[in-house]
């Protein structure tokens, strides 16, 4: 494999997992916005019997990522450059996800620009058809502002529970993760379950 980047041919039909992973048949976990690389590479290494995908819209960053998936030697780590919101509500098939990962998305913070930000009632809907059973959603941000935004548009969707987050190792965080920390600015975190 010399490119960890997975380009459909085909942009508007659901994308099938058997042409993107040899291993079709290992749950799906989907890192939202992958960025440096950081959460990816460590859970491709430490979880070989899961498949994960990061989707991530800056070619320059996602170049960086698949360097590094590259040099890892992960076969069940692949790469898409598209906009989040479209992969998951067009390209990722009913019920192929056992999780996502969405770590430090855009809390876009102006008020007139709320709309921008990525948990809309439309993309949870979305998330929804996407996950199998059990599914989960896993969230982390620095902005307390859009973290209540985030529980206001999950919380009452009756199909998810919402459960105590997950911890990560030090080696599976993402460098806004560790600005922040070093900066002193608290990190807010939920996961929610798909139950029905």
């Amino acid at each position: 494999m010399d490119t960890a980047i997975y380009r459909p041919t085909n942009w508007l039909d659901p994308m099938v997992l058997s042409q993107i992973f040899a291993e079709s048949s290992q749950p799906l976990e989907v890192d939202v916005g992958c960025g440096k690389g950081a959460f990816l590479v460590w859970a491709g290494q430490t979880r070989p019997a899961s498949n994960f995908l990061g989707i991530d819209r800056q070619l320059a960053r996602l170049s960086r990522v698949d360097r590094k998936v590259l040099r890892a030697g992960l076969t069940n780590v692949r790469l898409i450059r598209v906009e989040a919101s479209y992969c998951i509500g067009k390209l990722l098939p009913t019920g192929s996800v056992s999780a996502y990962h969405i770590y430090f998305p855009d809390p876009w913070p102006k008020r007139r620009h709320h709309g921008r930000r990525l948990f809309q009632p439309e993309f949870v809907t979305d998330l929804l058809r996407t996950l199998g059973k059990g599914g989960e959603v896993n969230v982390a941000t620095d902005d307390a502002d859009y973290f209540a935004h985030i529980d206001g548009v999950m919380s009452p969707v009756l199909q998810f529970q919402r459960l105590e987050p997950q911890e990560l190792p030090e080696e599976a965080t993402t460098e806004f993760e560790r600005l922040f920390r070093e900066a002193g600015k608290s990190v807010f975190r939920s996961r929610y379950r798909r139950c029905d």
